[in-house]
């Protein structure tokens, strides 16, 4: 979904030099085209120390010699200590308020110190780089009309008053946006977006590029009333039998492909080869709706909710899935800050794997924007600091929480605290499935006992997190500080801590007996916290 273009050291130099011109045209216009050039952009450096957060599954023996399987932090390979940095370039060629072109650059996320083509920030940093195309689209209105095209690389999301961020969708796609004010009152926004086509490599049952595609179709109605606000939407895809393809499994790994995607159902309780073999629709079909508004009459009182909910069918129940999610969210404007209280709900996974996932499907949820409720268990921050601990959306979890934003007590600077309860929604039954303790038709999935590195842990049953049981709760504390130094200039500091209570009886993640009979030990946490600090440049 994003394009990227390697460079190598004489020619990434040319570019980074048109990029330095680029950041001088804002005060000169082509007046030969009447185009004017202006450009923005952001640069992040990021310095952070965490620990904890280490997710084990214990007990099993290789060569007799208890063997740890370790996630949380490891999923990243990430050291307790890093330096990180990121720059976003925008450049906007506009030839009138009706016509303009942007195409937006990112460099990093660069792990400083870390060599190759993913960061290139070892000692010289001067081997090969990666310049991300985030965004590369044209914007233009139809003659005589309010009506408003944007077409290319983008941003598109759906809607959501309460977490800021929404639950189903947010993604840079390539696709058009068409956006058309009604009355005072309406506006409509409809878009295309082309997630995925021509990937599939083919093989001697189905040829290259066939059936690969993957396209959504959504509208988003604003309302606008004084002192109401309601946003009704929905949306409607369809994937091709081999679009997440891969060899012959169709949904891969649940760490890639559908299942990072989140459209995948519990493809770590289902045997690969039979998820591969199971599809029956050419065009698997994809479906949300939603309803998301605020109250703000009773200023400065403010009520704000969103509910969704979405399923996905492929012709066979058990690869199938559906869900839903909703939210509420009261809060006070006080003189020294927001205080607020908030919960949310979403459906999870029942005991039964034959039937499909119970748990909402999403697509690159939470991606580019900040989740109002919480930095460190979701995708909660944009400032590079860790995040996603417990996942990448709320999906098959439930939480209550408070928060006082934007206090302040000295001029130019603000905090934001805020303190979360949070459990699953997923049935205890999974956790059998996961671990290997329980098969499917005879079939196990996970075998720990047997295979070395093949057993099934927290990160590969969730992506971006950990699979939590309806017997399995946590606890998140966090604090964000911001010091605007000047005008362009913040200094962000972040602290947050989780703490993590899995149940540890043998009907969940405690040990248990193998049909070999050796014995299995149980999961063993750490409670999880990071500190970080972050320099923000953005014109």
């Amino acid at each position: 979904m994003n394009s990227y273009v390697t460079i190598g050291g004489t020619m990434r130099k040319k570019v980074l030099s048109l990029l330095a011109a680029a950041a001088l045209l804002p005060g000169l216009a082509a007046t030969a085209q009447a185009v004017d050039f202006k450009t923005k952009g952001v640069w992040i450096m990021n310095f952070e120390y965490g620990g904890g957060g280490n997710f084990m599954d214990r007990g099993r023996s290789v060569n007799g010699t208890q063997a740890n399987r370790t996630t949380g932090w490891g999923r990243y390979n990430e050291d307790q200590f890093e330096a990180k940095s990121r720059v976003r370039l925008q450049l906007d060629a506009v030839a009138s308020e009706a016509l303009s072109g942007t195409v937006y650059f990112e460099i990093g996320r660069q792990y400083w110190g870390q060599a190759g083509n993913k960061s290139d920030a070892a000692l010289g940093a001067d081997g090969n780089n990666v310049i991300k195309i985030k965004h590369s689209y044209l914007d233009w209105t139809m003659p005589q009309t309010d009506v408003k095209i944007r077409m290319g690389i983008q941003r598109i999301f759906l809607p959501d008053y309460v977490t800021e961020a929404s639950q189903a969708f947010d993604a840079d796609t390539a696709g058009i946006t068409v956006s058309v004010p009604v009355n005072e009152h309406l506006s409509l926004t409809g878009f295309w977006a082309r997630a995925y086509n021509d990937n599939w490599a083919g093989n001697d049952n189905s040829p290259q590029s066939y059936l690969d595609n993957f396209d959504l179709f959504g509208l988003t109605a604003p309302l606008r009333f004084e002192g109401l606000n309601i946003t009704p939407w929905g949306l409607v895809g369809a994937f091709g039998s081999n679009t997440f393809r891969k060899n012959d499994d169709f949904y891969g790994k649940n760490n890639d492909g559908a299942g990072a995607l989140g459209v995948a159902p519990a493809t770590y309780a289902l045997n690969n080869g039979k998820v591969g073999r199971q599809i029956a629709n050419a065009y698997s079909t994809i479906f949300w709706a939603g309803l998301t508004g605020e109250a703000v009459a009773w200023n400065p009182f403010r009520l704000a909710w969103s509910f969704n909910y979405g399923q996905s069918d492929t012709g066979v129940e058990t690869l199938n899935r559906k869900g839903w999610y909703g939210s509420l969210l009261a809060e006070y404007s006080m003189d020294w800050g927001v205080p607020g209280i908030y919960g949310w709900y979403t459906s999870g996974d029942d005991g039964n794997v034959k039937n499909g996932s119970e748990r909402m499907p999403t697509i690159e949820a939470n991606n580019e924007s900040t989740n109002g409720l919480d930095s460190f268990g979701t995708l909660g921050t944009l400032t590079l600091g860790r995040d996603t601990l417990l996942g990448s959306t709320f999906v098959g979890t439930w939480g209550v929480g408070a928060r006082v934003k934007d206090v302040s007590f000295l001029d130019k600077l603000k905090h934001t605290l805020h303190a979360n309860l949070l459990g699953g929604t997923n049935s205890p039954t999974m956790a059998k499935y996961i671990k290997g303790q329980k098969d499917v038709d005879g079939q196990t999935l996970f075998r720990p006992d047997v295979t070395p590195g093949s057993m099934g842990d927290f990160n590969t049953a969730n992506y971006y997190g950990l699979y939590l049981t309806s017997r399995d709760y946590a606890a998140e504390f966090g604090v964000t500080s911001t010091y605007q130094m000047y005008d362009n200039f913040k200094i962000v500091v972040e602290a947050n801590y989780i703490a993590l209570w899995l149940d540890q009886s043998k009907d969940v993640w405690g040990g248990y007996t193998t049909t070999s009979g050796s014995r299995m030990g149980g999961v063993t946490t750490q409670d999880a916290w990071n500190v970080n600090m972050s320099f923000i440049y953005k014109f």
